[in-house]
């Protein structure tokens, strides 16, 4: 765990994937930018490498990720994601682990300590409880806990809701100072909303954002939502 990285519930993680770059990535990045201002939330944006030096330089108060890294030291290694390009590009993390490219535990356990020694922070997918609980072993910063039934537009249910406190329960009986991200089958604010209430203290969306009609609309209400339902469970 790169222990300097710090970040603040509610919290929210932007994952384009593939759907945007360049100027449309950089404009959703200026109007998460703006939100971060405007709900006084943590946002993470997970751009493409090629998008990462110009979004982390012309915004203020996002935290850029990576959306992938290899664990390769410096030297041979042709088409690798080298750490230290991601950090000297203004990335302050990376995204591990995610169902479309998964590590094995020992690649999974090796690439953390790569960010660790750089000064990345580290946002590892998981897609169970018992899968966030050995995640958590190896002290990422953040376990993002993602089922890949739910990925790319699936519909939560109300178990879904219930595994929201076990993957709590598993990740932080492992170690208290790891995060956890609640992610897949997020279609709308409500979604939103209703995760939160659940006991999430971050979320994140890909799809419903960036196929939206309009992104930084849906992902305004995404984020007043979240800020909503964060302060009414802090509250009750």
């Amino acid at each position: 765990m790169f222990r300097p990285f710090k970040l603040k519930a509610p919290y929210f993680e932007i994952g384009p994937k593939v759907y945007m770059h360049g100027d449309e990535a950089l404009d959703l990045a200026l109007h998460a930018d703006a939100l971060c201002r405007t709900f006084g939330v943590d946002i993470i944006f997970t751009a493409q490498y090629t998008d990462i030096s110009r979004i982390a330089h012309e915004t203020t108060h996002l935290k850029v990720f990576a959306q992938h890294m290899d664990a390769n030291p410096v030297g041979r290694g042709v088409g690798a994601v080298l750490p230290e390009a991601l950090k000297q590009a203004g990335a302050v993390g990376v995204l591990l682990n995610h169902a479309e490219k998964p590590l094995s535990l020992s690649v999974l356990n090796e690439t953390i300590r790569r960010a660790d020694e750089v000064g990345l922070a580290t946002l590892v997918c998981a897609a169970t409880v018992a899968e966030s609980a050995a995640v958590a072993v190896l002290e990422p910063n953040m376990v993002l806990a993602e089922s890949p039934a739910l990925i790319g537009g699936g519909k939560r249910s109300d178990d879904d809701a219930l595994e929201v406190e076990r993957i709590n329960a598993a990740v932080r009986a492992v170690g208290k100072d790891i995060l956890v991200l609640h992610g897949a089958g997020i279609s709308d604010e409500h979604d939103v909303y209703q995760i939160i209430r659940s006991g999430a203290d971050g979320t994140g969306s890909t799809s419903a954002i960036m196929r939206a009609a309009d992104p930084k609309d849906m992902l305004s209400r995404m984020i007043e939502a979240m800020s909503r339902a964060h302060r009414e469970r802090t509250t009750d």
